[in-house]
């Protein structure tokens, strides 16, 4: 049991801050929660504009991008299979290797096993926010047009609203997808040991956590500053 203190580790850290940022009352200060608020507003003011063509091609990037993120994950889907199969040759490889550990091919398999469960967690998140996001999309399409010179009528804004919930729906699937992929970063740690697992865990936790509580990007949103690029 020793040996898997690491994973135990790695799962507490990832759940504690999956709480933190969408289930704790820190999470209404997140950046996500504060771009949610703005998703609801882009379809808001989407049903006031006559000709929607832009927000249809916002919408045809977003799913790009899910796409993009979804293709990554089956790519590691892959890659875990490889590692499952080939381990004999991957220990022999590593073993001269300062800090890594390669005594155990039952602890390899485990968690290489933990690796694909890892990246299907995600291909299931940007599979479902993909799918959320066409709905979004349907839902734009049905928001009732505007007159020239005339304001949105209640049935679009309801509409509109309608297709900003379902949009912020499918922002919060990718999110978790995402932060999926970036704490495999931290489960990929297990090479160099248990410690050296939940350290990485830690730091991964650490830089997201700075992301979406004190970033530049969410004093932009809070400010209208333009964030720095730079650093």
């Amino acid at each position: 049991m020793s040996d898997y203190y690491g994973v135990i580790g790695f799962l507490l850290i990832a759940g504690g801050f999956s709480w933190l940022v969408d289930h704790s009352p820190l999470s209404r200060h997140t950046l996500s929660r504060a771009m949610d608020a703005h998703r609801k507003l882009w379809m808001e003011n989407m049903a006031n504009r006559q000709v929607r063509i832009v927000d249809s091609q916002i919408v045809s990037g977003l799913q790009n991008g899910i796409a993009f993120f979804a293709s990554t994950a089956l790519l590691g889907i892959g890659a875990a299979f490889t590692l499952i199969t080939a381990l004999e040759p991957v220990m022999t490889a590593i073993q001269d290797v300062p800090f890594l550990d390669a005594s155990s091919r039952t602890q390899w398999e485990v968690m290489s096993l933990g690796l694909l469960a890892i990246y299907a967690y995600a291909f299931l998140k940007f599979g479902w926010a993909y799918r959320l996001v066409n709905y979004s999309a349907m839902l734009l399409g049905a928001t009732p047009d505007v007159a020239r010179d005339e304001a949105a009528t209640p049935d679009a804004l309801a509409a509109a609203r309608r297709a900003g919930a379902m949009n912020v729906a499918a922002g919060r699937q990718f999110n978790r997808g995402l932060r999926t992929l970036f704490m495999s970063i931290g489960y990929l740690a297990w090479i160099g040991g248990p410690m050296a697992q939940i350290l990485a865990t830690l730091a991964v936790a650490g830089i997201l956590s700075y992301r979406q509580f004190f970033s530049p990007a969410l004093a932009a949103l809070k400010a209208g500053d333009t964030p720095d690029v730079t650093g």
